[in-house]
């Protein structure tokens, strides 16, 4: 009898520690459910406050942003523009004079008609008087038989209402140019399919080496801020000999001509601050636009002029580009 009563004491005590251990279970696993659930509402709250403070923060700087606005520089006054040419070969000896314009402006061309122009050999008496053409809107030689020889030094002499100007260049020895050739290339990358030419010559000066190519395609200069094609001895002059190659693809039956120019080192240094020039967008990080330094001095008067002298032989040659035929049809 006692041991029945003792085993029952037992057996309740079993059932009674097996309840509590499934209540303790039941517990365990509504906890883990809340704190998932507590877990996920976190990480949404996170979510919220990043997107928020993402938010906020454009919203600040959008705020704190001011729109810059760089002052370019205004001409102040009359300022005329001289380019000049004097060279071997009468057709490209002329002097064009025109009004400046402020940088962005884009009204049309103003030619100065009204000066007065000569080339003379300082020292002497020879002289070489202009005229204003007004079908080129420039000055051409009065005696177009009169070109630059190699070895002399020219003065360009310019009045202009009360303004006088001067310049000098000194016509120096041309190099040598022997031939031109090209070749069918396919399309690669950064490069079009089309005929591509070399020019051939050679640079046997060991100073003034300062050089530009003009390239003309069927009787059209190309003069985009592109095609200024100069080019010095500061790594060498050896590629000239080894075949110059132009980077414009032709195309068949496409005549192209090529000028060779040298020229004195302020003409060289003008035009590659006038490349600089034409390249700058008028950006924020774009330096501010200013005008290459020239050559030509002003003896007399307020009105400052900008541009150049140049005096140099030229140098040309010409090339038909043929259809390649296929050997089939050749046959």
């Amino acid at each position: 009898m006692e041991l029945g009563n003792h085993l029952q004491r037992i057996a309740d005590c079993c059932r009674t520690a097996s309840q509590a251990l499934r209540k303790s279970t039941m517990d365990l696993k509504d906890d883990q459910e809340e704190q998932q659930v507590v877990a996920a509402g976190l990480r949404y709250a996170g979510s919220k406050l990043q997107n928020f403070a993402f938010l906020f923060l454009s919203l600040f700087i959008i705020s704190c942003q001011e729109q810059v606005d760089l002052p370019l520089a205004k001409i102040a006054g009359t300022v005329p523009i001289i380019e000049a040419e004097w060279t071997d070969f009468a057709a490209f000896n002329e002097v064009k004079i025109s009004l400046a314009q402020n940088y962005f402006d884009t009204t049309s061309f103003q030619p100065v008609g009204d000066a007065e122009v000569a080339i003379l050999v300082p020292g002497t008496e020879e002289i070489f008087p202009f005229i204003y053409v007004p079908a080129s809107k420039s000055y051409k030689p009065v005696f177009d038989r009169l070109v630059a020889e190699v070895g002399t030094r020219y003065e360009l002499q310019i009045r202009w209402r009360e303004n006088f100007y001067l310049a000098e260049g000194l016509m120096l020895q041309p190099p040598t140019l022997d031939s031109l050739t090209y070749q069918f290339e396919e399309e690669r990358t950064f490069r079009d399919e089309g005929y591509y030419i070399k020019a051939y010559g050679k640079i046997p000066f060991e100073e003034d080496n300062f050089y530009r190519i003009k390239v003309i395609q069927n009787d059209t200069l190309l003069n985009d801020r592109d095609d200024y094609l100069l080019f010095d001895d500061t790594f060498g002059l050896s590629f000239f000999e080894e075949g110059l190659e132009l980077n414009y693809a032709f195309r068949a039956e496409d005549r192209v001509r090529l000028i060779l120019y040298r020229f004195n080192e302020p003409v060289y240094d003008y035009f590659n601050q006038l490349v600089g020039l034409l390249f700058t967008d008028g950006g924020l990080f774009s330096p501010p636009p200013q005008n290459p330094d020239t050559n030509i001095r002003t003896i007399r008067g307020d009105a400052q002029a900008e541009g150049y002298f140049m005096v140099s032989p030229i140098i040309s040659q010409s090339v038909f580009i043929k259809p390649e035929v296929d050997s089939e049809d050749g046959e």
